[in-house]
């Protein structure tokens, strides 16, 4: 997931249409194939709320295609949402008992993308280890938050930062914690 600059994901109404920037930084980076194929084959599984999975379903349907490849995606939801693929399973109930007793046994990399509600969720309830905060290089002003509704602060370290040709920077912090686990991660990097 990507942020704007003042640090939404989204505006209000879930629209994403300030993603597309047309700016250059010529220093930068550019986001090599390589580089994203083992990023991606490094996940084992992808969690995210029912809006981003409708925005994920909405891109498909314009043609952008499907984001996900063929790895287990889990919908924290408890509407009725229709599954497109076999690799789709809905959840609702405790999302700390959901991780600890069922993903994290089976899965080395869970990535936790988007939704500021799934985002704050999981760092209130201590089940990130990595935060990966991507952000454009445009203010919007108002939308949905990247992390709603934290109830304390969230002591990070950085790990990493690279700016990009197209100036998104992208920023890995560590979650200060002192137990030991697989690695859970926050926000997936880049636009999807």
């Amino acid at each position: 997931m990507a942020s704007s600059l003042d640090g939404f994901i989204a505006r209000k109404d879930g629209r994403v249409d300030w993603h597309e920037t047309a700016h250059e930084f010529a220093r930068g980076d550019t986001m090599e194939p390589g580089f994203v194929e083992a990023v991606l084959k490094s996940i084992g599984c992808y969690v995210m709320g029912s809006k981003t999975y409708e925005t994920a379903l909405s891109f498909e349907a314009k043609g952008l295609g499907w984001t996900y490849g063929d790895k287990p995606l889990f919908v924290l939801t408890s509407r009725k949402l229709p599954r497109t693929r076999d690799t789709v399973e809905f959840h609702s109930g405790d999302l700390a008992q959901f991780v600890n007793g069922r993903l994290r046994p089976a899965f080395r990399s869970i990535w936790f993308v988007g939704g500021g509600m799934v985002s704050g969720e999981c760092l209130r309830r201590g089940l990130a280890d990595e935060v990966r905060y991507s952000i454009l290089p445009v203010l919007i002003g108002d939308g949905i938050p990247f992390f709603e509704k934290l109830d304390r602060d969230v002591a990070l370290h950085l790990a990493e930062v690279k700016g990009y040709k197209s100036g998104m920077v992208a920023l890995c912090y560590e979650v200060r914690t002192t137990m030991k686990r697989p690695k859970l991660c926050a926000a997936a990097t880049g636009p999807s």
